[in-house]
């Protein structure tokens, strides 16, 4: 008797249903016909409106305003075999991932799209499918749960950045792609082979007596044929040895000693390798590392502004943005501002940091003002750094800034403390008159924590004072704060000055503030400082609702 199992014959109507229940749908684009058509579960990924077929714009019109011109690219014609990989986010759905390829010269393309959490799977990156940064460092936690010792390693490829500029980012992916792979072989999956930087693979195992260090070598080291290229990478390797058990370290501090041990390797040339020991936590080399890293990151692009938004707390509505310098550290992530804007000041980049800050942050607002016509006298507030108020040239930094941004007069505010008028407050009173007079409008911040601004502020061009957040916080439990933001509300008031309260976290804070007759607010209760992308979306779906969304109370 025959026991071989009967194969299974595919249909288009199992297909359908298939796809449906994995929330994922088929697309086909035919731009000579322009007609994308679509099948599968459509109505979960925001593509019911669409379905079955849709024009090119219909599709480009349905996608989120932010995601317009992504959708427009996916859509433009390529070489047969170009690689469709794009995010886009439709109106009432969540971010989905478009997967495909172009066909028959160009002519025809197809994929699949569904959620972006079916693709990663919460925790995997997206390009080699092993753990990203998040999952690996919940790993190490399940693992380091159990007693024993273990071996948590760390490969960085050498001069990535090189190899992107020779070979193309896309076929950079390629090589990378591969060496996951070959990472994934060489290890059981209990080793948890990950992903954690842009050049950065990492794993941990049980300590025995291999040399676990050699077998990561050995295995991201083997030469590979890229696109008729051959490649031979090699990688720098750090390694520590730690003890689980319920006194674990934090996976987070392991990971950062490895790290240590990587920038030692680096230090030794290519191909180094170093195990992770006290003599690293020498704070004058860690220092050095980072004051190099950090010199770096501004030729690199890696300094960047954060947006938080401001609110009308009247009208609900997003009145503007305050911009804070973000640092992502290509292998150690987001730097928090505490551990690098000290150290800026130290090197003596304070300057170069605010010229960056207000040159960025102008040109993003000149582009949302620009996308967004009905978000009407939109403001992005600029943190002058300390002493910055003094420097030469500063006025004519701003005036070239707005008229090459194209801003309306005080849309651009930047924002300065007392104690940098108070060196000088002659000078800086006409320091102030001349930055007003360019188009730019000013703000007091953290008004209320010092005591001498009082017999100045009348004098003075300002157009905003800011509360700083500490009275704003504990206003609806200490009794003595909430007077506080309130004088200062009643005295803006009476000086025809918009007062902007920080840190409102809940919903009861914005009421306290809106009964006092505070203009704004400004806090984690609408939104952390987001990435320029991230706070356009906001913005969007903020004018789209009438209202920023609130937090009912502090978490």
């Amino acid at each position: 008797m025959n026991t071989r199992p009967r194969s299974l014959a595919w249909d288009a109507t199992t297909a359908i249903e298939a796809l449906a229940a994995a929330d994922t749908a088929l697309w086909v684009w035919t731009p000579s016909e322009d007609q994308i058509r679509f099948t599968g579960a459509t109505r979960p990924l925001g593509l019911g409106p669409l379905a079955p077929e849709c024009s090119g714009a219909g599709f480009v019109a349905s996608a989120m305003p932010q995601d317009r011109a992504l959708a427009e690219k996916m859509l433009k014609p390529q070489d047969e075999g170009t690689e469709v990989a794009v995010r886009l986010r439709m109106r009432g759905a969540e971010t989905c991932l478009w997967r495909g390829v172009w066909l028959e010269d160009g002519l025809r393309a197809a994929g699949v799209v569904a959620l972006e959490a079916k693709f990663a799977g919460g925790d995997r990156d997206n390009l080699t499918g092993l753990l990203d940064r998040r999952g690996f460092l919940a790993r190490v936690g399940e693992v380091l749960i159990q007693p024993g010792e273990y071996e948590l390693v760390v490969g960085d490829v050498d001069r990535l950045r090189r190899l992107n500029e020779a070979l193309g980012h896309e076929r950079t992916d390629l090589v990378l792609s591969a060496l996951a792979s070959r990472l994934a072989a060489a290890f059981a999956k209990e080793a948890s082979p990950a992903r954690i930087g842009e050049d950065e693979f990492a794993i941990i195992v049980p300590k025995t007596g291999s040399h676990v260090s050699y077998r990561v070598r050995e295995a991201l080291e083997q030469p590979l044929r890229v696109a008729g290229f051959d490649i031979y990478p090699t990688v720098s390797i750090g390694a520590v040895v730690v003890e689980g058990g319920p006194d674990a370290p934090d996976p987070a501090e392991i990971l950062r000693r490895v790290e240590l041990a990587v920038e030692s390797a680096k230090g030794a040339g290519r191909g180094g390798s170093a195990a992770y020991g006290r003599a690293l936590e020498s704070d004058s080399l860690s220092r050095l590392a980072l004051e190099a890293d950090l010199r770096n990151a501004f030729v690199r692009g890696e300094i960047t502004p954060f947006f938080q938004p401001i609110v009308n707390l009247k009208t609900g509505a997003v009145a503007g943005f305050e911009a804070l310098a973000r640092w992502r550290h290509p292998r150690r992530g987001l730097v928090p501002p505490d551990e690098f804007l000290g150290l800026t000041n130290d090197l003596g980049m304070m300057n170069d940091l605010g010229l960056l800050m207000m040159t960025q942050s102008a040109r993003q607002l000149a582009e949302w003002l620009d996308r967004h016509p009905l978000a009407g006298k939109l403001f992005c507030s600029v943190n002058l750094s300390v002493g910055e108020i003094e420097r030469r040239h500063l006025v004519e930094d701003v005036e070239r800034i707005i008229k090459d941004s194209n801003l309306p007069r005080g849309a651009l505010k930047l924002e300065v403390t007392e104690g940098d008028i108070m060196r000088d407050t002659t000078r800086a009173a006409e320091v102030l008159q001349q930055l007003k007079a360019v188009g730019a409008s000013l703000a007091l911040d953290d008004f209320g924590t010092g005591f001498s601004s009082l017999s100045y502020l009348a004098k003075l061009p300002f157009d905003t004072l800011k509360i700083d957040r500490y009275f704003v916080l504990t206003m609806n439990k200490d009794e003595g704060s909430a007077k506080i933001v309130k004088s200062v509300v009643n005295l803006g008031r009476d000086l025809a000055l918009e007062v902007v309260a920080e840190g409102v976290e809940n919903a009861e804070l914005a009421r306290l503030l809106l009964d006092a007759q505070c203009h704004y607010g400004q806090g984690f209760g609408y939104a952390q400082a987001l990435p320029a992308q991230e706070a356009e979306v906001y913005l969007a779906e903020s004018l789209a609702d009438g209202t920023a969304p609130l937090k009912q109370r502090s978490a």
